[in-house]
């Protein structure tokens, strides 16, 4: 089994953390409606390049904000079903597991539970999104020079909630009929990925067939 340590959700509309808005202020609601825009007339590709004239960091930030919340609805149709009892370790298979770890209160990967591994997950990204010095909410203010580092990382460890999902839980999306809206969301994660460079191919590994699927479409 291969060990990630983090150096490595719709029904009833559940989610698994309260919805983050957009960067507040007239560019980030701007693009927000740009991507509510392009998503609705389903080119996937076309949704997820950057739009004219727009900042790189600007786009990743609103996109970032977008993809937590995708992740947070998809994993809030699951949670009673993924527990600490069903999913004692954060694994995608058999040959990948997942341990926490977030160089702060958390500086040596430990193992825990998929559920309790979201929770640290969803309570660092939303530490990140909330912290203004590293997305900036007033229009015209600077990202920081490791903006893009801190957005690979999300981004990482985002996938690694849908690896869990396909890997131990996508009969139960069946059976809630969510299956076409996990399938749409990751093809969105993943074609934005792919086009900003933001995980590194190794990472794509648990879901690599999946992956290869979608960037051939």
């Amino acid at each position: 089994m291969l060990i990630f340590h983090d150096t490595i959700v719709c029904r009833n509309q559940k989610t698994f953390r309260p919805k983050k808005s957009a960067p507040s202020g007239s560019k980030g609601l701007q693009l927000q409606k740009h991507i509510d825009a392009t998503l609705g007339s389903g080119n996937l590709r076309e949704a997820v390049r950057l739009p004219p004239g727009e900042d790189l960091n600007e786009w990743l930030a609103v996109n970032t904000v977008d993809f937590f919340n995708q992740v947070n609805l998809l994993y809030g149709t699951l949670t009673e079903f993924c527990t600490a009892s069903t999913c004692p370790t954060m694994s995608a298979g058999s040959k990948y597991e997942y341990r926490w770890a977030d160089g702060i209160t958390i500086k040596k990967p430990i193992e825990v539970s998929a559920p309790k591994y979201v929770e640290y997950l969803m309570d660092w990204i939303e530490a990140q999104l909330d912290d203004e010095s590293i997305f900036p909410q007033k229009l015209g203010a600077t990202f920081p020079t490791n903006f893009q580092d801190v957005v690979k990382t999300i981004s990482k460890r985002l996938f690694r909630v849908y690896a869990h999902i396909y890997h131990s839980h996508f009969q139960k999306i069946v059976c809630l009929k969510e299956e076409a809206h996990l399938n749409t969301c990751f093809k969105h994660f993943v074609l934005f990925m792919w086009e900003f460079r933001l995980i590194d191919k190794g990472e794509l590994a648990p879901l690599y067939e999946l992956v290869e699927s979608i960037l051939k479409c």
